[in-house]
């Protein structure tokens, strides 16, 4: 009976180890490329291209608001014509889309040619459209349907949205809440979704990191925060408890039976 609980014992050790490693096996490639290798020339929101089905944020920096009030001696002739007021020429509220074919329709403008430009070289064109009607521009331009990943040990895991240039890993994960206190700082790990489909690993314990260009996030990174060794073992003992609790029973109803056919 002995050698038969230790049977049980080992088998339900080695289940437990095995199905958690089949969970903690994502994302292990780790990236080839060193941290200061001149390859890693990352595409950020800096000199991200705008593709077809990208949303721009277009706004009149001179008072905030959208771009209609800016354009709106330019829009009144194609406004009339349509049997709309000018004050009716609205930016819409979620954004210009880029169609399939690369333009934006704007106010006082019609579809203008958007894809293949960075963020500023788009601001650059549209405030240069607008000057040969109306005096100095000033317009800010967002990209705003640009987004990371998070997911694992972090507060609040979903998308982040990217709106500034050079968004970091450390801002990232402020914006997910923060770490939990399963998490481990030393394997974060960013899956980017390029030509290469790459795994950097960054250490947030170690102070260099921050110095590190691979926390500079990219659209469509994964972050995902890996548990820490002692949240690996709580686990593992959880996993082994609730496998062995059933088979202690078993057994116990089985010696107890046993006991009382002998007497």
């Amino acid at each position: 009976m002995r050698y038969l609980f230790f049977i049980f014992f080992v088998t339900g050790f080695l289940f437990t180890s095995c199905s958690y490693k089949q969970d903690q096996s994502l994302f292990e490639r780790k990236s080839s490329t060193p941290d200061n290798s001149p390859q890693n020339n990352f595409t950020n929101i800096n000199n991200y291209r705008i593709k077809p089905q990208d949303i721009l944020q277009i706004t009149n920096i001179q008072n905030n608001k959208g771009i209609v009030d800016l354009s709106a001696g330019v829009s009144a002739s194609s406004a009339n014509s349509t049997g709309l007021s000018t004050t009716q020429t609205i930016v819409q509220a979620d954004g210009y889309t880029v169609e399939d074919d690369g333009t934006i329709a704007l106010p006082g403008l019609g579809r203008i040619q958007v894809a293949g430009l960075t963020r500023v070289e788009a601001r650059q064109h549209i405030e240069e459209l607008y000057s040969k009607e109306l005096k100095q521009p000033l317009l800010d331009v967002k990209i705003i349907n640009l987004k990371v990943n998070v997911t694992g040990e972090v507060r609040s895991p979903g998308n982040i949205p990217l709106v500034k240039d050079r968004t970091t890993l450390i801002e990232v994960l402020g914006a997910a809440g923060g770490l939990t206190e399963k998490s481990d700082e030393k394997t974060i790990k960013i899956i980017r979704n390029d030509q290469n489909s790459t795994v950097d690993v960054i250490d947030l314990s170690d102070i260099r990191s921050l110095r590190d260009p691979r926390i500079i996030v990219q659209n469509n990174d994964i972050v995902y925060v890996s548990q820490n060794r002692k949240a690996i073992r709580n686990n593992n003992i959880q996993n082994f408890s609730v496998i062995v609790q059933p088979v202690l029973l078993l057994l116990n109803t089985a010696l107890i039976i046993l006991s009382l056919t002998r007497r």
